[in-house]
């Protein structure tokens, strides 16, 4: 399964990570220096869910990330899932 919320669309995104060595002046020493940047990838916080919906009077399971329970629980269950096209 691919790592995309179900909701939200959240997805893994890249960028980088700038790689520093040296000690900081502050500690004693000459300063950082920026010596590479290194790729990296950012992963959506996701979860996978039995949400209840009461009109459907079921469960329906969902891979959703933390954001999106949050918008679950301000719209409502019913109306989150069928914009999001879960639900008929």
């Amino acid at each position: 399964m691919s790592r995309v919320c179900s909701i939200t669309g959240a997805r893994v995104t890249k960028g980088r990570k700038i790689h520093r060595s040296g000690l900081a002046k502050k500690k004693g020493g000459v300063g950082r220096h920026v010596t590479k940047t290194v790729k990296r990838t950012f992963s959506p916080n996701l979860r996978v869910k039995r949400i209840w919906v009461p009109e459907l009077n079921r469960f329906i399971r969902v891979k959703v990330t933390a954001r999106a329970l949050k918008t679950i629980d301000k719209n409502g269950a019913y109306v989150t899932l069928k914009k999001a096209g879960l639900i008929k």
